[in-house]
């Protein structure tokens, strides 16, 4: 029964015969009469030209041969055009049974409606057709956020806007005194200084905007199995079309809407879909529909895709969805705290500021350039009081500016942003930010074994008979019932498939690791033809392989024959329960009893991957706690757990819910835990670890559904640098906010105590903002980019206890502070005196001072503890290039740029005299890193 595009109302009417509708038989009448008509015509052309020509009349034959061909669109693409998308979509979406009944069931909608092939699926040169007609597997993404909506949200910073007020009254009352050639001076330059700040926040915040929605876009591509052609492909699910019939695994996700073809024991989790927890059978007589989004939780099959994109269930959920990208971390969160408590010392600061300044505005005790008093009473112009009350209103409101460390989390963003980037390139993609971040803290790793400590590829290195191995030269004594007995069991119970494209050629194998690596073994070693083995047996009944079995069998017998076999396969020690007798070289059959049962045992304890790894020494055992076993673990009362916890090393053949407990233990020790895992029986625990990292090849989508980063080489080498990278991140960020703590202690410090003694500030609005700039982004850009060194790994982590701010950045930021205060401030005072220079010029050589004495601490942030700041720098070029572009524009600043930012241009002595005094910044931080800090921490680090 095929299903076609309709009217509301119109009833499909059936071809009894071969299942077609009306409207396809009237297509193949009116094909048959145009092939007869076209026919009819050329023949009588022939017969017309035959009989007007002059020429004479040849013998011919007694019938003529013509090529007819048809340049209408072949039959399938015409039929895949008229199919009814919506109500096949709604029916599957809907799961109406009924409807699908009336269709014929599931193979008549796959053949006849879609055309496919239940067995070897849709063919390839069909499909770009079928996503021109049906559409492409991909979702409708919300409109991004433009750069736009960026420079808004930078001006609904309060200080800015107040800033920005002050800046306008300014211009005002400046263009009013002064005319418009000299008195937009200052508020010009705020207001310039102001959109140069907004500019560069905004831009940063985009770009990194784009690379988050990049980043959603990759974690979003997932591979999947097609049939195609009767051969299996592995293809992005955003190749998958209408028509494909898709193979199914435990741990798979199902890549579009579609039915059930075809497999054994298939339960779906449905619960993103429904939000129920119960896993759901599919099958083909009661329940075969699959949804997009959901996962395969047990068992194996094949589907065939009905709706992709937009028409899934999931697309329609996923459109109502607005995804928020900007996800704010742990740190970003503690950093926002500081930057508020930071925030109120400055608006504190801030308010003292401007009473000061205004008392001693309004008391006469306020001079200008000249000396004279810049309120005299009724005697001073109004507009010259607004003027000078704007000024130091602006004064007050540059200080909370430079005050609050708003690059805080910009820097976090950018040392995320670039630490993503560079760890895709490493084969690390990050899910979640925060993993970032948190990675640098993990105490402790707790890791899967197959797929994960053991690479995914596998090979089969021994094979035992008994209790002796086989080795390659002997293979070809296996007595022959034996052999018959290994070849059945390899070929039936097994999910991966063999395609043989060319005789000439290795056969191509798809399946899990276990299953590629057997089949492999069997073909190539033993001889044996899988294909051929399969078509002479039948399948009766599968009990596929889940983590809580540990193994799977299936029910099988050959053709013409009633006599049903069993074939198991699993982990050694599962099949050795089970078993009661065994065969020996010769083929003889031995009864297996308990003592033998303990020779095997220890003959399978032997292939000890922890040992191998390093993770236990040879003389680690049972007895002493390093290894124990699921059941024991599960089975400890949870003081004994606890007690116990730190000495486990190796916890072998555990349940999903034995990892979850051990993960749940070490957290509650304190520990921060990172859960490496690549099945879906690792989900429970990578989802509750701190930090989980999956397998991007071999890895089910459950497994990395749960995690927060993908290892795209399947590498373990790939967690060790996730690792350094996480140190490194927040290394970088340590080094930010010593940084940028030693601009605000300094700048706060100079402007308080230059306000209350003189009634005036030495660094203007304009020069404030010229240093936030310096500090929020060209500093955070300089060392959030810092390269992550071997150093980072001899460290201890830092756990969940460490303070953001350690004694050692205390230590560090202190010293620097004190030394620029105490030197601005000498400057402020004797100044004069000391370059015999006047006003303008000290003010000059203070804000030159201070920005050169950033620039030079910078260098002195890259190192934390070592008092070598200059190892690696040549690798950074980018940091190099920063201070480059830094030194360069406050040249500029002061040399060209007089009027905008209020300087004088200084001569070679003051230019040498302010780089003589930055430079001192370096024996400084040395000498001061020579002091001992202890290791105690300044807070409770649960209120950090």
């Amino acid at each position: 029964m095929t299903m076609r595009s309709r009217k509301t109302g119109d009833k499909i009417v059936l071809d009894g015969e071969n299942l077609l509708p009306e409207s396809k038989r009237n297509q193949r009448r009116w094909r048959m009469a145009y092939t007869a008509i076209y026919f009819t015509r050329l023949l009588g052309s022939f017969s017309k030209k035959a009989l007007e020509s002059q020429t004479k009349i040849l013998r011919s034959l007694s019938y003529v041969a013509l090529d007819v061909r048809d340049d209408t669109p072949s039959e399938n693409l015409v039929s895949l055009i008229n199919v009814d998308q919506r109500t096949l979509a709604d029916m599957v979406k809907g799961k109406n049974l009924e409807s699908l009944k009336q269709l014929g069931g599931v193979t008549q909608v796959a053949t006849t409606i879609l055309e496919t092939d239940v067995k070897n699926g849709a063919k390839e040169a069909g499909v770009a057709h079928r996503r021109d007609v049906f559409g492409a597997n991909r979702f409708t993404k919300p409109p991004a956020k433009s750069f736009l909506s960026f420079v808004v949200e930078a001006f609904k910073d309060m200080t800015i806007i107040i800033l920005l007020v002050c800046a306008i009254m300014s211009l005002g009352f400046g263009i009013k005194q002064h005319g418009l050639k000299e008195g937009w001076y200052d508020g010009g330059s705020i207001i310039v200084a102001i959109i140069l700040v907004i500019a560069v926040s905004s831009v940063s915040n985009f770009k990194q905007s784009k690379q988050f929605e990049k980043l959603s876009d990759e974690s979003n591509n997932i591979n999947v199995q097609v049939v195609r052609d009767g051969r299996h492909h592995h293809l992005s699910i955003f190749d998958v079309v209408v028509g494909d019939v898709v193979s199914l695994k435990i741990g798979d996700q199902i890549p579009a809407d579609g039915m059930f073809l075809n497999g054994y024991s298939l339960k779906v989790d449905e619960s993103s879909m429904t939000g129920e927890s119960d896993h759901v059978e599919v099958n083909g007589k009661n329940n075969p529909f699959l949804l997009s989004g959901t996962k395969v939780t047990d068992g194996f099959g094949f589907m065939v895709v009905t709706s992709v994109g937009m028409n899934t269930a999931w697309g329609e959920m996923m459109s109502s969805i607005c995804h928020d990208l900007d996800e704010q971390t742990p740190l970003q969160a503690r950093l926002n705290k500081l930057t508020s408590s930071i925030g109120k010392v400055g608006l504190t600061v801030a308010v003292l500021v401007l009473a000061v300044l205004m008392i001693r505005y309004f008391t006469g005790n306020t001079r200008d350039d000249n000396g004279r008093k810049e309120y005299i009473g009724s005697q001073t112009k109004f507009s010259d009081v607004l003027d000078s009350v704007v000024g130091i209103i602006a004064a007050a409101v540059t200080i909370v500016v430079v005050a609050i460390p708003e690059g805080l989390p910009l820097a976090v963003t950018l040392t995320l942003a670039y630490s993503m980037k560079r760890m895709m390139k490493d084969n690390a993609m990050v899910r979640k930010l925060s993993a970032c971040e948190t990675m640098g803290s993990a105490t402790i790793i707790c890791t899967d074994k197959t797929g994960t400590l053991t690479l995914n590829q596998m090979k089969v290195t021994e094979f035992w008979l008994g209790k002796e191995t086989i080795d390659d030269g002997s293979l070809t004594e296996i007595e022959s019932e034996v052999y018959q007995l290994l070849q059945e069991g390899v070929a039936l119970n097994t999910t991966g498939t063999v395609n043989n494209s060319h005789a000439t050629l290795v056969p191509e194998i798809t399946g899990s690791p276990t299953e590629k690596a057997m089949l492999s073994w069997a073909l190539l070693d033993l001889g044996m033809n899988i294909n051929e083995t399969k078509g002479k047996c039948e399948i009766v009944h599968v009990e596929t392989f889940n983590s809580e079995k540990k193994r799977s069998g299936v029910l099988m017998r050959k053709n013409n024959e009633k006599t049903i076999h069993t074939h198991w396969k699993g982990a050694a020690e599962m099949i050795l329960a089970i078993c009661s007798n065994y065969y020996v070289r010769n083929g003889e059959l031995k009864s297996l009893n308990e003592e033998e049962k303990a020779q095997f045992g220890a003959i399978i304890q032997t292939r000890a991957i922890a040992i191998e790894c390093g993770i236990l020494s040879p003389e680690q055992d049972m007895e002493n706690g390093a290894v124990v076993e699921g059941v024991q673990f599960r089975n400890y009362s949870p003081e004994e757990r606890m007690a116990m916890i730190d000495n486990i090393q190796v916890m072998a053949r555990s349940s999903p819910f034995d990892k979850l407990l051990m993960v749940q233990c070490l957290k509650e020790k304190g520990h921060v835990v990172a859960v490496t895992g690549d099945g879906t029986n690792d989900a429970p625990a990578l989802k509750e670890a701190d930090i989980g990292l999956s397998m991007g090849i071999q890895g089910t989508e459950v497994a990395k559904e749960s995690s927060d980063i993908v290892i795209l080489d399947d590498n373990f080498s790939s967690v060790v640098t996730v690792l350094r990278w996480g140190r490194c991140v927040y290394n970088n960020i340590q080094k930010f906010i010593q940084f940028q703590l030693t601009v605000n202690v300094a700048a706060l410090t100079i402007n308080f105590v230059a306000a209350i003694s003189s009634g005036k500030v030495p660094l203007t609005a304009v020069q404030l903002l010229w240093v936030n700039l310096i500090m929020d982004t060209l500093g955070a850009l300089a060392l959030a980019t810092e390269q992550p060194t071997n150093d980072l790994m001899a460290r201890t982590p830092v756990g969940r206890s460490e303070p953001l701010i350690t004694k050692i950045m205390w230590r560090n930021l202190l010293a620097q502070a004190l030394y620029q205060v105490s030197i601005l401030l000498t400057l402020q005072f004797k100044g004069k005196a000391i370059f015999g220079v006047d006003e303008k010029i000290k003010n000059t050589l203070i804000f030159n001072t201070f920005v050169l004495c950033q620039v030079f601490n910078e260098f002195n942030a890259r190192k934390l503890e070592k008092k070598n700041i200059f190892k690696g720098i040549h690798k950074n070029k980018l940091f190099l290039a920063i201070i480059g572009v830094t030194i360069i524009l406050q040249v500029i600043m002061v040399e060209l740029l007089k009027k905008f930012a209020s300087t004088e241009r200084l001569n070679w002595e003051q230019w040498g005299a302010c780089i003589g005094i930055a430079v001192l910044s370096w024996p400084i931080g040395c000498l001061v890193k020579c002091i001992p800090v202890s290791s105690k921490q300044l807070m409770d680090p649960k209120n950090i």
